[in-house]
């Protein structure tokens, strides 16, 4: 260690903040918070029980700087932060960069429920987080059947003339032609509110009388309706739910170690109902206890995600300190339970149940990425075969064209590391200049780089001799032509399991539709075609709406903006009549014709 460590040790204030143990070379070790910056970081150097792991840690330490912070909440923030930008080597690290989604219920006349990700507004209700796209589509699927709200996007509810199959299957009660009265469609709403926010004993009593009295009424098909609005959630109810408790917004989380893998699983709770399950596999967990990985997870975790009121936990932590640190975060109490007892103890021992077959599977998706990367080692002959990208090109008809790059790593595909090429100065259409174009853009700057570590073994090109061609030219120009190529050409008529694989000297090989190394190349290549026409199209509608609307004389930025907000998109301009963009602020019944003539 080679700064003065005593004197370091009595210079650390009795204060809040983070400390970076900084190693050789610069390398960042360990990033860690603190309610107090002296005892805590002095502990490392004044113990005698540290664990293996960490005494290997210390050995490795040149020096520790440190930042205050006004309290432990905003060194939670900072360390996250930096552990997130730095992924030290001696951090258990965990990676969960997708938003996740909520169900929505929007602020309209008539309000649409609808799967909803991303910014929040005030005029509209959110219920969540679900973990995934589907238990969110599983709820919508259960609103829709017991309550019959609109999921319509806006321009499709404004231009209908007569209601849709939904209406006629009774997933919906039409407000978009008035088949329901606005104040019963509003109830409805409200009943369906009660029942994410799950208030089940309030809605069934008030159904309840509704029945009754429609029943009094002599209006015995309105009676049947609510009827059969009970009898759905009284299905529903059969599910598990978390009672007993006022507090129903809860996450289960259980950190279990199987076949020497760490995975968290955490179960999302909201409503009293359990809206499924996420499970996480952690990096740099060796020789670590289940409480390190889940006070890591749970501070990792919640930095940008709401923290409900109970986390119930399957490891032995301190619950006080971590609770008064979340709840300064949320700004409402928090309760960090380990242990738990009735319904919550169940859920645990389903959540740590989970993990185990998550690790399981996970073993054995491993096991088969293995024998495919081992059958295409094989295959081409290529023993060090680790890393390899693969190139696509789309367009339509030359138009937005765009060049993808996806990257296969450790056994897996590694979706952080994509990329994507807009391709402009081309002749529209011309694949080889649009593919020189994007290998020049990727390795140019791999090479200039000094990349060593992300170079690939291997770039698979989708097409035939010509694509493959102007890649082994740009290799050439560029100082790499130790990088392996291959074409991927499509069989006859384009069928899977007949591909050829073209080399650059001019061999071509096929491979048995039923051999792992093919399923691995196809698996690849896929991708590669998924990522490059997903750009294409949000490229071409993006430039499509802009100079479509544009070039309407009298259509500005402000007047092109009110008409994409009201009418959902391009799309749904192009689909209103010209009645309807006359009633758009500022559009006149003149330009309104001249936008459907220029649409259609």
């Amino acid at each position: 260690m080679s700064f003065d460590l005593k004197g370091f040790l009595a210079s650390l204030p009795n204060l809040p903040g983070v400390y970076r143990m900084i190693g050789p070379e610069e390398s960042v070790l360990y990033v860690g918070k603190a309610r107090d910056l002296k005892k805590r970081v002095s502990s490392y150097f004044n113990k005698s029980g540290l664990s293996p792991r960490i005494q290997l840690m210390v050995a490795k330490i040149a020096r520790v700087d440190i930042t205050v912070t006004r309290t432990e909440a905003e060194a939670l923030l900072l360390e996250n932060n930096l552990i997130k930008t730095l992924a030290p080597r001696y951090n258990i690290l965990f990676r969960d960069d997708k938003s996740y989604p909520y169900l929505m219920i929007s602020g309209h006349a008539s309000p649409r429920l609808a799967y909803y990700r991303g910014a929040q507004d005030r005029k509209s209700r959110y219920f969540g987080p679900y973990p995934n796209a589907w238990a969110v589509r599983e709820t919508i699927n259960l609103v829709q059947r017991v309550f019959r709200l609109r999921t319509c996007e806006d321009s499709v509810f404004a231009n209908r003339s007569r209601p849709c199959l939904l209406y006629q299957i009774k997933r919906c009660s039409g407000p978009c032609v008035n088949a329901i009265r606005p104040e019963d469609y509003a109830a409805d709403v409200r009943r369906a509110v009660l029942f994410l926010e799950g208030k089940e004993d309030e809605l069934l009593q008030d159904l309840t009388a509704r029945m009754q009295a429609a029943a009094g009424r002599l209006e015995f098909e309105l009676a049947a309706s609510y009827r059969n609005q009970i009898q759905n959630l009284a299905k529903v109810r059969e599910q598990q739910v978390i009672e007993g408790d006022a507090e129903r917004d809860a996450d289960i989380i259980a950190a279990i170690l199987e076949q020497g893998v760490w995975c968290v699983a955490l179960a999302m709770v909201r409503g009293g109902r359990h809206l499924g399950d996420r499970h996480f596999f952690p990096k740099n967990t060796e020789q670590v206890s289940g409480a390190e990985v889940l006070e890591a997870f749970i501070e990792q975790h919640y930095q940008d995600k709401p923290i409900p009121p109970r986390i119930i936990v399957n490891q032995a932590l301190d619950g006080a300190a971590l609770g008064e640190l979340l709840s300064a975060q949320a700004g409402h109490k928090v309760r960090v339970i380990h242990a738990p007892q009735g319904e919550a103890r169940v859920w645990l021992a389903m959540a740590e149940k989970g993990a185990q077959i998550a690790v399981m599977q996970q073993q054995a998706q491993n096991a088969s990425q293995e024998a495919r990367l081992a059958a295409l080692r094989e295959a081409l002959d290529m023993p060090g075969l680790n890393r390899i990208e693969c190139f696509d090109i789309s367009h339509t008809m030359g138009e937005a064209t765009v060049a993808s790059c996806v990257v296969y790593d450790q056994g897996r595909m590694q979706n952080s590391e994509y990329r994507r090429y807009n391709i402009g100065g081309i002749t529209p259409g011309d694949d080889y200049a649009a593919m020189r174009d994007a290998l020049t853009r990727r390795y140019r700057k791999l090479q200039e780089s000094g990349g060593d570590g992300k170079r690939p073994d291997l770039v698979l090109i989708d097409g035939g001799a010509g694509q493959l061609n102007v890649a082994r030219e740009v290799m050439a120009e560029l100082g790499a032509s130790d990088i392996a190529l291959i074409g991927v050409a499509k069989g006859p008529e384009r069928k899977p399991g007949l591909e050829e694989l073209i080399f650059t000297d001019s061999h071509a090989q096929q491979l048995r539709p039923d051999d792992p190394a093919l399923h691995l190349i196809q698996a690849i290549r896929d991708e590669a075609h998924r990522f490059a026409i997903t750009g294409h199209r949000a490229r071409r509608g993006k430039a499509r709406t802009q100079s479509t609307l544009e070039d309407v004389p009298g259509i500005g930025p402000a007047r092109r903006k009110a008409l994409l907000e009201r009418f959902g998109g391009l799309q749904g301009v192009a689909g209103a009549s010209v009645e309807t963009l006359a009633q758009v602020p500022g559009i006149s019944r003149e330009l309104a014709q001249r936008i459907y003539d220029a649409l259609h």
